[in-house]
């Protein structure tokens, strides 16, 4: 098992705090690998094992578990009168009716609660509304490209990059050594999240249209994408469809973690915008899958991984609209912000790409730091208060 350190930092800090603990991510990513790991680390450190009760619905002992009262009894057939019961759900969205379920041992002064789900929407509705304020999110992705290197400590980075590119980045796929067998893998993962979280949940009944919008988004990564346009284009292609439509199966495909949509922010007006946001996928060995080799667009890659961890270290990443300018990323965090643009080279010979990637990134006035990513090997070095610093190195968390 790969050991995930951030995540499983933020389970140790909320430990028998007065909050839920709900781990949300894509399935696959390794939401119950990590609560495995934190459970080790409850026994090792003197819990009783009667103490900690886990369970998976998606296995056999929690597959005939269908609706709140069968897992409310499940538990509390099993907790113990001595000590704190750790209590562990993993897919807890597939019960109908779950939340009434975690309420009822919430409340309960001897019970830790630490649920996973594999659909973003989870937590709406009624839930939100009976756990107002007493659950906590820890969102999982698959493993950033820090924690793919250290999986691989013999090999360099430049080598691990393009293998990262074409297995992609689920826990899995680093025990599998022949591509044919990781295609198999992730096509796998791929059709259980249009069918099983996405199709059986969701009003999507079209799976040829929501597979067509899905190769649609991992072929434009990073493109301006506005519903109409892939309305339009599908439309164009054969397979008629309608705005309405195709905006209930992108929030479904959001919804799974298959996809994120990053939404623009007009840093000199300061205010979000509406139009213009574009998507990024979840895994690149996913789009590979889906796509093939025919289209690899490795400055698009590189810019869904950068906005990728992005997202692991910042509350909120936006597309930046400056003037006429774009910069491509504006990440926010209590207060504070950074400046991304991301570019795979920009070593031609008489600069013009240097010059035309730092111009947004000059246009802001603002003290915020700014910074140029980039896979050319080269020092860091500073344009007029703009770093420009080697992607990689930026990835493994060398330099920032």
């Amino acid at each position: 098992m790969i050991n995930r350190p951030k995540y499983l930092e933020q389970l140790r800090y909320w430990k028998e705090r007065d909050v839920i603990k709900v781990v949300t991510g894509v399935r696959r990513c390794g939401k119950s690998t990590v609560l495995k790991l934190f459970r080790q680390e409850l026994q090792q450190s003197g819990v009783p094992a009667e103490n900690i009760i886990a369970l998976n619905l998606e296995d056999f002992e929690g597959i005939d578990i269908v609706d709140y009262r069968q897992l409310l009894k499940y538990f509390m057939d099993r907790l113990q009168p001595v000590g704190m019961n750790y209590l562990f759900i993993d897919e807890i969205q597939q019960v109908a009716g779950f939340e009434k379920a975690v309420d009822a041992l919430y409340v309960k002064d001897n019970c830790d609660v630490y649920i996973t789900g594999s659909n973003a929407n989870m937590l709406s509705g009624e839930l939100a509304t009976l756990l107002s304020g007493r659950y906590v999110k820890i969102k999982m992705q698959p493993l950033s490209f820090a924690e793919y290197v250290a999986a691989y400590p013999k090999q360099s980075p430049e080598r691990l990059y393009m293998q990262y590119l074409q297995k992609g980045s689920f826990p899995y796929v680093t025990n599998i050594d022949e591509q044919v067998y990781v295609n198999q893998y992730l096509s796998g993962i791929f059709d259980t999240i249009i069918l099983k979280d996405i199709m059986a949940r969701k009003k999507c009944p079209d799976q040829i249209l929501l597979k067509k919008i899905a190769r649609f988004l991992f072929d434009n990564i990073g493109n301006p994408c506005s519903t109409k346009k892939i309305a339009d284009t599908l439309t164009s292609m054969g397979t008629k469809t309608t705005v309405p439509t195709v905006e209930k199966y992108l929030s479904a495909l959001q919804e799974s973690f298959l996809f994120y949509h990053a939404e623009r922010y007009d840093v000199k007006g300061k205010e979000y915008l509406k139009t213009g946001g574009k998507y990024y996928a979840v895994d690149m060995g996913l789009r590979r899958m889906v796509l093939g080799d025919k289209s690899p667009d490795m400055g698009h890659v590189l810019e869904n991984i950068i906005y990728l961890e992005l997202k692991r270290r910042w509350d909120e990443v936006y597309v930046g609209k400056a003037g006429d300018s774009e910069i491509d990323f504006v990440a926010m965090q209590n207060g504070e912000r950074c400046y991304y643009q991301v570019a795979y080279t920009v070593m031609d010979n008489d600069g013009k790409t240097l010059k035309r990637e730092l111009a947004p990134l000059k246009s802001v006035k603002d003290y915020y730091q700014r910074y140029l990513l980039t896979m050319d090997l080269v020092p860091p070095v500073s344009h007029e208060g703009i770093k420009q610093v080697y992607a990689l190195d930026w990835l493994v968390g060398n330099s920032e």
